[in-house]
């Protein structure tokens, strides 16, 4: 009985060795995996705080999560917004403003303080994941160019010492305009009035393995080159091979401005001798209007751009010069900044109002759930507030004719018809044409008189055509889900493996030892 039992113990201690390096295997791979997609290209969100009643810090927070924002950028390092992103896994760059230049510069003392302020103070907590210094110094305060590197140098010796240089990288971003000749990108290079400050930059940026960060808006290429950049391939459209921009020192063919512009900046860095510092983009965007100057400043371009920009990175796109890196963006930005001086463009470059109103909605897809509540079409055009009747009544007429918008909800007796007015029937009819043209850009217009939303106008029996369509998709959405429970479940049934196993070699092992004890005790006979 002794040596049976003794055999089990060994078979027992053995299969439960084997569990657990079992187990142990499966966490080291789900933490490689983990580790693997923290270099994936990402696009992230700038925040500017020019905004009249902004969310208070842990609404926003909210709504960064609610869009699967993972990636933000912000122009200081705001204690509030810092506080509320903690334990969030949004990962955020913090700003050093110009006006703090000097001061750090000088100083390596006030530079350790800053750290520990604004970073040691919230690290890990917050997933702070770079610093940076100023912003687009060179080209607009170039007074201060002397005390750049310095005040970055500072920064990283402070994060040296605290430990972090290897999590926070820090960097500085800059205007496109430091890059002279930049197409065709073979031929471009940094403004030589600038390279006793940029040379060292770069090999500080090569030494640290930190992002060159780059300020690129295609929007300026087009605006500043009076048409001789055709709009299609500065808004990633499709083109043909005779439209494509072809460099004639590579023979590389580009497809897009902002893909040239980082090539640009790229082939400025070789003919500094370095060639192993990747460019971050820290902002581009679109503006969705302007004044009588910025004609080609509209929410229809501001989609495309941004819309396509964004299936360029998830792609992997690369560019034609370094087909093997995608570049990281931030999109500029967030929220449209209504207290920005003119032109009227400045204050247009959101992806939402500050309410959390979209301005308008993206056209992505596959791209996982970024910006989840732009991307699930649950929006729906109405009419504006505040616009004349006689107007209304115009662009209703055409909605219901031309348009060829069903109507018949709005006629008398049926569910839509009350309340009895054109703002009422003029929503109902704007609705009905956005969703049949597929909310395509421009399709909720009407010559200005109406605007997308994200609240549901249907109204007792009165059920909007955006609505209709939302209980047609949650229908769709329901048996996907359902599909995949039985994909989720054969995922799970390892989990469940491994739990009910350490669990059965609990037992068995319990049962062992109160077999031994009952046998020592004499409570079972030899028989």
């Amino acid at each position: 009985m002794a040596a049976l039992s003794l055999t089990l113990l060994l078979v027992i201690v053995l299969f439960c060795l084997l569990l657990t390096a079992f187990s142990a295997q499966g966490e080291i791979v789900a933490e490689i995996k983990e580790n693997q997609g923290k270099d994936e290209p990402y696009v992230g969100v700038n925040i500017g705080t020019d905004v009249s009643n902004l969310l208070p810090p842990s609404d926003l927070i909210s709504f960064l999560q609610l869009q699967k924002i993972t990636h933000v950028r912000l122009y200081d390092a705001d204690p509030n917004l810092l506080k509320a992103l903690a334990h969030t896994k949004i990962r955020v760059i913090i700003g050093v403003p110009n006006n703090q230049l000097i001061a750090i510069g000088a100083s390596n003392t006030t530079a350790a303080a800053w750290v520990k302020r604004n970073v040691v103070a919230y690290y890990p907590q917050t997933l702070i994941i770079a610093i940076a210094v100023g912003d687009e110094v060179l080209t607009t305060i170039p007074s201060s160019a002397p005390v750049l590197l310095p005040a970055i140098e500072s920064i990283y010796s402070a994060l040296v010492a605290s430990k972090l240089d290897n999590q926070i990288k820090v960097s500085t971003p800059h205007s496109a305009s430091i890059i002279l000749d930049p197409f065709p990108p073979s031929q471009a290079f940094f403004n030589t009035s600038m390279t006793q400050y940029l040379l060292p930059l770069v090999k500080f940026l090569s030494k640290t393995q930190s992002p060159l960060m780059m300020n690129f808006y295609p929007y300026y290429v087009f605006m500043e080159n009076n048409g001789v950049v055709p709009l299609d391939n500065c808004l990633f459209k499709p083109l043909t091979p005779s439209k494509e921009m072809v460099d004639p020192n590579t023979l590389l063919h580009y497809t897009n401005v902002y893909d040239a512009m980082i090539d640009s900046a790229y082939f400025s860095m070789k003919n500094l001798n370095i060639t192993d510092v990747v460019v971050l983009v820290s902002e581009t965007g679109w503006p969705s209007k302007g004044d009588s100057k910025e004609p080609h400043a509209t929410i229809d371009n501001a989609d495309t751009y941004n819309s396509n920009l964004i299936e360029h990175v998830f792609d992997h796109a690369g560019t034609p010069f370094h087909p093997e890196i995608t570049s990281s963006v931030y999109i500029y930005e967030l929220f449209n900044e209504d207290l920005r001086s003119p032109p009227v463009s400045e204050a247009n470059w959101g992806l939402f109002y500050g309410n959390t109103t979209p301005v308008y909605l993206l056209h992505v897809s596959g791209i996982g759930n970024f910006l989840a509540n732009d991307t699930t079409n649950q929006t729906y055009c109405v009419a504006l507030d505040g616009v004349d009747g006689k107007t209304l009544q115009a662009a209703l007429d055409w909605a219901c004719g031309p348009g060829r918008a069903n109507c018949s909800e709005i006629q008398p007796g049926e569910p839509c018809y009350q309340p009895n007015n054109v703002k009422s029937h003029a929503s109902y009819a704007f609705d009905s044409y956005y969703q049949m043209e597929g909310k395509a850009p421009g399709s909720c217009d009407f010559k200005g008189v109406a605007v997308i939303t994200t609240t549901n106008p249907s109204h007792g029996s009165c059920i909007f055509p955006g609505s209709k369509q939302e209980k047609n998709n949650t229908k769709e959405q329901v048996n996907s889900t359902q599909n995949t429970n039985g994909a989720s479940c054969r995922g799970s049934l390892l989990d469940l493996m491994h739990t009910g196993l350490i669990s059965l070699c609990s037992l068995v092992f319990l049962c062992y030892v109160l077999e031994s004890f009952h046998v020592a005790n004499g409570v079972y006979s030899s028989t």
